[in-house]
C-alpha cells in the first residue's frame, strides 16, 4: 500500500518522542543542557557531510568543489523567497497554536516546545531519503528507505524529546504531510527529479541542516524556516547554471 513508509516513520518519531520525554522526566537540567549540546553537534556534522559529500569531487587525483553557484543561487534566491513568505514565522505559529491547543500553555512559557517542533520538524524533512524514499513508496509501493530512515529519526527524536520537549511530537504532522504529499504526487513529480538533481536537492538541505546545528550549537538565531525554499531551487537553476 502507498504510504506505508510515511506511517511507519510517523511512527517511530512518535514511540521516540515517547522514549525521550520518559527520560527527559528524571533527568537533571545539567544533563539535559549537556544533551542539547550534543544534539547540536550532531546536527552539525550531519550537514557538513551531506555537504560535503554533494560539493567536493576527485578530480585529477585530487578534491575539486562543484556546484559552487548552484549553492550561491539557491540560497541567495531563496532565503529570498522565504523571507517574504515569512516562512519562520508561520511555523512558529503552528508551534505555538499547537502548544496552546494540546498543553494548554500559552504566552512565553515553555519555549523549548516551539523550538522543538521547529527543530525537529526540519531535520526530519530534509534530506535526499525523504524523497526518495517517498517517490519509491509512491511509485513502488518500496518502503525499505522509508524504513531505514524510520530507524534513525526514531533515534533522534528520542533525543530531541529528552532536550527540547513535547514540541518534537508534532514534527511527526510535518513529516506525514511532507512525505505523504510527495508519495501521493510521486507519478507527477518524479520526471522532475532525476537522480542527479535529488542529490544537488540534498546537497543544500545539508547546507541547512549544518545551519541548524548553528542554532544549536552557538544559541543563534538563523531563520532557517526563510531558507526552506532554497531546497527547491535547482529544479529551476539546472536549466540556467
Amino acid at each position: 500500500m502507498a504510504g506505508t513508509g510515511t506511517i511507519i516513520n510517523v511512527a517511530a518519531v512518535l514511540v521516540g518522542a515517547t522514549a525521550g520525554l520518559l527520560l527527559k522526566g528524571g533527568m537533571p537540567k545539567r544533563f539535559q543542557d549537556i544533551l542539547y549540546s550534543a544534539i547540536g553537534l550532531c546536527t552539525l556534522f550531519i550537514g557538513i557531510s551531506g555537504a560535503m559529500a554533494g560539493m567536493l569531487a576527485v578530480s585529477d587525483g585530487g578534491l575539486a568543489t562543484r556546484d559552487t553557484m548552484l549553492m550561491i543561487g539557491s540560497l541567495v534566491l531563496g532565503s529570498l523567497l522565504g523571507e517574504l513568505l515569512d516562512i519562520e514565522r508561520r511555523l512558529e505559529s503552528v508551534g505555538e497554536w499547537c502548544r496552546a491547543r494540546f498543553t494548554g500553555k500559552g504566552g512565553s512559557g515553555d519555549n523549548s516546545f516551539v523550538e522543538g517542533f521547529v527543530t525537529s520538524s526540519l531535520v526530519f524533512c530534509v534530506g535526499a531519503m525523504a524523497i526518495v524514499g517517498a517517490l519509491e513508496d509512491g511509485l513502488n509501493h518500496n518502503y525499505s528507505i522509508l524504513s531505514a530512515k524510520a530507524v534513525m529519526d526514531g533515534v533522534l527524536s528520542i533525543v530531541f524529546a529528552a532536550s527540547l520537549g513535547s514540541g518534537v511530537y508534532f514534527s511527526a504532522v510535518a513529516l506525514a504531510v511532507y512525505q505523504g504529499s510527495i508519495t501521493l504526487l510521486a507519478g507527477f513529480v518524479r520526471p522532475f527529479l532525476s537522480e542527479l538533481i535529488i542529490g544537488k536537492v540534498s546537497f543544500v538541505g545539508s547546507i541547512l541542516i549544518f545551519a541548524l546545528g548553528i542554532n544549536l550549537v552557538f544559541d543563534r538565531k538563523l531563520k532557517i524556516g526563510n531558507m526552506l525554499p532554497a531546497i527547491f531551487m535547482p529544479l529551476l537553476l539546472q536549466f540556467v547554471l
